[in-house]
């Protein structure tokens, strides 16, 4: 068995003298060495100092300027990408266009032509995280939707969305444009 005085460190009285950490002992004097040598030893110490400050303040500087040089580029190219993917869309426009200057144009393949370049974009635009918000049938959300205006209606319950005016859209769950509805206020009061 141990006694209560060996196992326990509370009762341990610091020495009146401690001695100081070996970091802040200054560094001794070579044997022999003078005053003056002394000096020119802390003198180069200092020069090596400062020339690894002034080395350390260059390097953050060239990084500020490099780390700003690519941002201004990464915001001047950020749209490339979907640009890239909108080129498609701008030459099948000039085709569609094109083709409907034509004498013997028919109305039908025309109207086709810009559904499928409507579709086009549509798809190019959604790979990029853009989303429609139409919402026709559907509960009012003033998150989502700006109501332009109420109607009533014997079919449609109050509170949902008649009709979209202008169809809303977000960008990876953040809101761009919100639609423009119409809202069922219900049933016609007599």
């Amino acid at each position: 068995m141990t006694s209560p005085e060996s196992t326990t460190t509370d009762n341990v009285t610091p020495d009146a003298n401690p001695a100081p950490p070996a970091a802040a002992t200054p560094e001794q004097p070579a044997p022999g060495s003078t005053l003056e040598e002394q000096l020119a030893a802390a003198k180069a110490e200092a020069a090596a100092h400062y020339d690894r400050f002034v080395r350390a303040a260059a390097d953050h500087e060239n990084f500020r300027k490099r780390v700003a040089r690519e941002k201004d580029e990464l915001r001047q190219y950020a749209a490339a990408r979907v640009l890239e993917d909108l080129l498609p869309v701008l030459d099948n426009l000039g085709l569609g266009l094109a083709a409907a200057k034509q004498p013997n144009a028919e109305l039908a393949a025309l109207t086709g032509g810009v559904e499928l370049v409507l579709t086009q974009l549509k798809a190019a635009l959604a790979n990029h995280g853009l989303k429609e918000i139409s919402p026709a049938g559907q509960p009012f959300d003033a998150h989502q939707h700006e109501a332009m205006s109420q109607q009533p209606s014997a079919d449609v319950p109050e509170g949902t969305v008649l009709s979209v005016i202008r169809t809303g859209y977000a960008l990876n769950g953040r809101l761009l444009r919100p639609a423009a509805v119409v809202v069922s206020s219900g049933p016609a009061k007599s």
